[in-house]
């Protein structure tokens, strides 16, 4: 359903058990998810605003754990290396997290928000922070991959993270968090997995460079997902995607066309909602959880993974 269109909240009735009974849903593994897809502009309080009324219609529509996408309050500024865009970065705990936390408190919601953060003078990162449902902040996630391509100079920005992949019990259900370009890296979902995750969350901020969309754009966008749902299947938990959406040209050139896109996949990779390509949307769908460990049961690969196998792995490369 587009946020645009999504009935408006009323503080007086409690969406998401509603959404639960009329849909016919036992109390119990059942859980929904919600991503947000919105465009972004140059005022950051207004794209902060348009991330919160997204939380506010995701839970209207009932879900239960609510994922922004990357770098959600303003234009993508990788696409040059400027020192001014130093001054967008916040601490967390801060003032984003303060006011998300207020929110996902009032509506009972998990709240996962990808934020610039500035650790120290001449320290950032690309992290996500995860609020749960009364609104404290359960722990953050700091960007492991940081990619360096034309019209993504995110290494000028952000430190990589140092504090390894992380899981959270959160009311609702373990979650795990990676950004962006590691969604490319089947060892950072191994990793979260490993550490009990039963849902996988990828805010995101992909799009094509407007050199390559004629000749490659619809096989990049097909990797995109394909390697997501292989995450979904290697690993038997859902994976839930939020990516940026519309045209975002802040250093003056051609830009980027982000492709939305954003999607919801159960474990064994099927796609159980999907945004499209243009406009704002809020995802919601219902995940099973008991499906996790059914189908980890059945195909059982983590049961047989050769870990003694396995250590060539944190080699750069065997030769």
């Amino acid at each position: 359903m587009s946020v645009a269109e999504a009935p408006e909240i009323s503080k007086n009735e409690d969406y998401r058990l509603r959404a639960q009974r009329d849909l016919g849903v036992e109390q119990g593994r059942e859980v929904f998810v919600g991503v947000v897809q919105h465009s972004c502009g140059p005022d950051r309080r207004e794209n902060l605003e348009r991330a919160i009324a997204g939380i506010n219609r995701a839970a209207n529509l009932g879900a239960q754990i609510v994922c922004l996408q990357e770098l959600f309050q303003g234009l993508y500024f990788c696409q040059s290396e400027d020192h001014a865009y130093f001054e967008w970065a916040e601490p967390i705990p801060g003032p984003t997290t303060e006011r998300l936390g207020k929110e996902a408190a009032r509506l009972g919601v998990v709240v996962v928000a990808s934020l610039f953060e500035r650790r120290a003078a001449g320290l950032y990162h690309n992290t996500a922070a995860v609020l749960d449902a009364d609104g404290v902040l359960l722990g953050i996630y700091r960007k492991m991959h940081i990619p360096d391509d034309p019209l993504f100079y995110e290494k000028f920005y952000f430190t990589p993270g140092d504090i390894g992949f992380q899981a959270w019990r959160t009311r609702f259900a373990t979650i795990g968090v990676c950004i962006c370009w590691d969604q490319w890296f089947p060892e950072a979902a191994r990793a979260t997995a490993l550490r009990g995750a039963e849902i996988l969350f990828y805010p995101t901020a992909i799009g094509w460079h407007p050199a390559e969309k004629a000749k490659y754009g619809a096989g990049q966008r097909e990797s995109w997902e394909l390697i997501q749902r292989s995450h979904a299947v290697a690993n038997g938990c859902y994976v839930a995607v939020a990516n940026r959406v519309g045209h975002e040209a802040p250093a003056g050139e051609d830009g980027i066309e982000f492709w939305g896109s954003s999607f919801i996949a159960a474990p064994g990779g099927v796609v159980i909602a999907k945004a499209g390509a243009d406009g704002d949307e809020v995802l919601v769908a219902s995940c099973d959880l008991e499906r996790v460990n059914t189908f980890r049961t059945h195909w059982p690969f983590l049961r047989d993974r050769r870990i003694d196998a396995y250590g060539d792995l944190s080699r750069r490369m065997v030769d």
